[in-house]
């Protein structure tokens, strides 16, 4: 069960293909870049609009928000460096829309998932346990391509253990950080954001859900995520 062996390019960059819009091999990263800044432009318009204004309130807002768009920052200050995926990025921006939505209701109150909750005659607004499903099932990709591509792992049994206890080692630093949060802010916006909704387990099943949203997402897109991969420019 070893996975250290020598790895294999994962793509070749002298192959091109014509009819791909999205295949950059052969490239600079100016022209791969393109795709990555409307995304950037999509997300940029998409939080001045919610943050105007938001019903729960600007604290609540960033305080979902921002460490979200700290890793967009990440993203962009190692592009030159580092460009990665458009499954990356993209899987970045629907788990930002996900963390603008909780921010701009807090997720107990989320209208989506008290929707949910009368129609399915639920015990609660489940939007929280949707949120810590996506913790998974979207970074894991990140986790996955810097893995990749920085060490000599191929994909294989170390590669998914070391994937699943980063995505389990962010859960629990956000459990932790509630915490934090709770205790610092006022009690009405920490409460908020909490968002334990009286279960006394609501931190073990956020981190169970990221977990459970890796192991998920792992099977169901790795042969999607090579083949982004395998698009991506490689650098002089």
């Amino acid at each position: 069960m070893t996975n250290a062996a020598s790895p294999a390019p994962l793509h070749n960059p002298t192959m091109t293909n014509a009819a791909d819009p999205f295949d950059f091999r052969g490239e600079g990263t100016s022209a791969y870049a393109r795709p990555a800044l409307a995304m950037l432009a999509v997300l940029g318009a998409v939080s001045l609009a919610t943050l105007w204004a938001p019903p729960a309130g600007r604290t609540s807002w960033l305080l979902e928000v921002v460490p979200g768009l700290a890793g967009v920052a990440v993203l962009a200050a190692v592009y030159r460096r580092f460009p990665m995926s458009y499954f990356v990025y993209g899987c970045v921006l629907v788990h930002v829309f996900i963390l603008i939505y909780g921010g701009v209701y807090t997720y107990a109150n989320t209208p989506l998932g008290n929707w949910a909750k009368e129609a399915f005659s639920l015990s609660r607004n489940h939007y929280d346990r949707v949120g810590h499903f996506a913790l998974g099932f979207f970074p894991v990709f990140a986790i996955r391509e810097a893995l990749l591509r920085r060490t000599p792992l191929r994909p294989g049994a170390w590669l998914t253990f070391l994937m699943l206890s980063v995505v389990l080692a962010i859960a629990a630093f956000w459990e932790l950080l509630e915490w934090w949060v709770t205790l610092l802010v006022a009690s009405d916006v920490g409460a908020a954001f909490l968002g334990s909704q009286g279960d006394v387990w609501d931190a073990q099943w956020d981190m169970f859900l990221a977990l459970v949203g890796a192991a998920v997402a792992l099977p169901l897109l790795s042969r999607a995520h090579d083949r982004s991969i395998a698009r991506i420019p490689r650098l002089n």
